[in-house]
């Protein structure tokens, strides 16, 4: 069983987050399985990720210190996954490629910032492989 049910991050405007998110999650195989006026919620079979507006009504800010990864299925996933975001309002925070600090062997990932400021990384061969 995973410890995690579902993540989210905080967004301006909904409109905004889904014209980026249905895109860029669509490059991992994932796709929006509701919305609301407050939130988009993402996944394959069940909803495990959610870009969502402050539910206090206040001013969304992004995590310092925090970000979201997602499984990719194969190193071409995670250079979609980059491509998009760069080419669709996010930001570069770390290109494509292996990563061999991390405690896993031939992890291959990315970082992103998406319009919002929030931190996104897709990874293969990572913790969950």
């Amino acid at each position: 069983m995973s410890i995690i049910d579902h993540l989210s991050v905080g967004v301006p405007d909904i409109e905004a987050a889904c014209a980026f998110y249905d895109g860029l999650l669509k490059t991992l195989g994932v796709r929006r399985l509701a919305t609301s006026g407050g939130f988009a919620a993402y996944g394959t079979d069940a909803v495990q990720f959610l870009a969502m507006t402050p539910e206090n009504g206040g001013t969304y800010t992004p995590g310092n210190g925090t970000h979201i990864c997602f499984a990719a299925p194969s190193q071409d996933a995670v250079r979609a996954f980059h491509a998009f975001a760069v080419e669709h309002g996010g930001a570069d925070d770390g290109a494509p490629g292996p990563r061999p600090a991390y405690p896993a062997p031939n992890v291959f990932t990315t970082f992103v910032r998406d319009p919002f400021g929030n931190k996104l990384e897709a990874i293969h061969n990572g913790f969950a492989a």
